[in-house]
């Protein structure tokens, strides 16, 4: 049996470096990814969501417990990890091709390469906007596409430089039911293309049940794992599994427990 390619053990965290219960954003969690794989986290509002994709991209340290990746202990920021958020983080003076192309430009990994051949990984990033429907629009700016363009594209630059872990915190939130729907069929056919790990942290259980192969439910605040559903609808999904009742019975499960988390606190 293979190892864990992402696993938390007995994993708490306050931000203040405090060691006591009432202090913790999160508190014993424990949880494996398997390379490959679609993980979501869902839970109420403040339950330690957030704190998660911290943990395991390194940009904040547990205060006790471990977080490992690919068999090593996560010490500092990971390499090899691509994010994207609620809002686009565009950056409005930079044309969209320029955007995509930003972590090649940052990441010590491409510095050199980058610089001796541009035009391969501009050629890289024009066929990755090419597959999410944004061939045309290279020159364009942030500001003038629509919400969920900025979001293609904001994704795009999260996986134009082949990370093995996609980060992703609720980016579908701010958009209209039908660009929603849109982006998770995006993101579903590159998933099964190119195989990369994903953590997804939303609040929306419909797109957690349609999305992942592996759905945690956290507590509220301190954050604990209070359920792990293996999610078994077969792949590739069809959008309209979600009027299919075995669909609506596991969304309805994880409200349940949910709402239970929340009577308890």
């Amino acid at each position: 049996m293979s190892l864990p390619f992402i696993e938390l053990e007995n994993v708490s965290l306050s931000y203040n470096g405090s060691e006591r219960l009432e202090d913790m954003a999160i508190h014993e969690v424990n949880l494996t990814i398997e390379k490959g794989s679609f993980t979501a986290v869902v839970g109420p509002s403040g339950c330690g969501k957030s704190t998660m994709m911290k943990l395991l991209s390194g940009l904040q340290a547990p205060t006790l417990g471990y977080v490992f990746m690919n068999n090593r202990e996560v010490s500092g920021p990971v390499s090899g990890i691509g994010m994207a958020f609620q809002k686009s983080t565009l950056l409005a003076w930079r044309n969209i091709l320029d955007n995509i192309l930003l972590p090649f430009e940052v990441s010590p990994d491409y510095e050199y390469s980058y610089r001796r051949d541009k035009a391969k990984f501009v050629k890289k990033a024009l066929a990755l906007l090419d597959k999410v429907g944004l061939k045309g629009y290279e020159k364009h700016f942030p500001w003038e596409l629509s919400g969920g363009m900025q979001q293609r594209a904001s994704i795009c630059r999260a996986l134009v430089h082949e990370p093995s872990l996609l980060i992703l915190d609720e980016p579908f939130g701010a958009l209209d039911s039908f660009t929603r729907e849109e982006l998770w069929m995006m993101l579903r056919d590159l998933q099964a293309e190119q195989k990369f790990t994903v953590l997804l942290v939303t609040h929306d259980l419909e797109e957690a049940a349609f999305l992942a192969d592996d759905i945690y439910v956290m507590s509220t605040r301190p954050g604990r794992i209070i359920h792990e559903e293996k999610v078994t609808f077969e792949r590739p999904r069809s959008i309209d599994i979600r009027y299919e009742p075995k669909f609506t019975h596991l969304v309805q499960e994880l409200r349940g427990h949910i709402k239970a988390a929340k009577e308890a606190a």
